[in-house]
């Protein structure tokens, strides 16, 4: 059956990004543009063959209405207060966010328990998931994980939209890490840490309070983890191509034997942070109506838990992300 996709915020630079990557995938798709000013989205919607509709997130039951039956909203935009989500569910459709952070879950956990019929899933973390899923599949070569150390390097060449702008007096507030098996609230300039590289100079990072961090203390077990977002120049930029956005995951345990190891992996898209961001959606989004061929999940679901990581990393790969272990 043709599913029908609406992307709420959908031509801004996310919202187009994950419109294209969801009809460059091949699916039998209508998708459906919202957003405030419809007129703005014309030419995207003429290139991808898709349908727009006025939806302000504020009051979002008419637009939903006139959209007609939607099988899945992704809210590429910011629900501060639910609204998106709450109406969305209630009219029998599945949702993706990934605007959610630790501080601001509780709300919208609630509300998607309470009213979903079709699955909810809360992709706030980094990447709307990519990077959660590759730190996953990494750590499956471990008999025991004690620390996963994530860090995001962003290129200011990289472009970022109204939305990521408008978030980012949050990425240098308090922020959760695990140390030592306990939570801790810090002040991101105040637990700043300095990320290596290969051939290239380190880059200073700071803690962030994105799902990613309770996602892999819950799967993996460990007692320290931290994700840090840096800025310099990319692998991208440094080859003299167009900045690409770069991950690292370290991860510290014991593999057979007991022996501790240590394991390096590199997680970079040549075509930056916007496109890793559509392909995460893309990933949630497949999982969500069951088009990766497995049934659809129910209710309120998280990434970690809900895709298998060793597939995404797979998929992200065929979709020219590079993914390698380098320790």
């Amino acid at each position: 059956m043709r599913a029908r996709i609406l992307i709420a915020g959908g031509w801004g630079l996310i919202g187009s990004s994950i419109a294209t990557v969801l009809r460059e995938a091949g699916h039998d798709l209508d998708i459906v543009l919202a957003g405030r000013s419809p007129d703005s989205g014309k030419a995207l919607a003429t290139r991808l063959g898709a349908s727009l509709v006025r939806l302000d997130v504020a009051d979002p039951a008419e637009g939903l209405a006139a959209a007609g039956p939607v099988d899945l909203v992704i809210a590429a935009l910011q629900d501060p207060d639910d609204t998106l989500l709450a109406a969305a569910l209630r009219s029998g459709a599945g949702h993706i966010g990934i605007t959610r952070t630790v501080d601001n879950m509780a709300s919208s956990a609630i509300t998607a328990a309470a009213c979903a019929r079709r699955p909810a899933m809360m992709l706030g973390h980094w990447q709307a998931g990519a990077l959660t899923l590759a730190a996953l599949s990494a750590a499956r070569s471990f008999d025991t994980v004690d620390r996963v150390e994530m860090a995001a390097l962003y290129d200011y060449a990289d472009p970022i939209g109204p939305m990521t702008e408008a978030d980012a007096t949050g990425f240098v507030g308090e922020a959760l890490i695990r140390q030592n098996g306990r939570w801790r609230d810090v002040h991101a300039p105040d637990a700043a840490r300095s990320v290596s590289r290969a051939n290239q100079a380190p880059f200073d990072a700071m803690p962030m309070g994105v799902l990613d961090t309770p996602a892999l203390v819950a799967m993996t077990g460990a007692t320290d983890v931290r994700f840090d977002l840096g800025s310099g120049d990319s692998l991208g930029t440094t080859a003299g191509r167009a900045a690409s956005h770069d991950l690292y995951i370290d991860i510290t345990g014991s593999k057979a034997g007991g022996a501790s190891t240590h394991r390096r992996t590199l997680v970079t898209d040549p075509l930056g942070q916007a496109h890793l961001t559509a392909l995460g959606v893309l990933i949630g989004a497949e999982r969500m109506l069951g088009l990766d061929g497995d049934p659809p999940p129910e209710g309120l679901v998280f990434p970690e838990s809900a895709i298998d990581p060793d597939r995404a990393v797979a998929r992200l790969r065929a979709l020219g992300v590079r993914i390698e272990s380098l320790s």
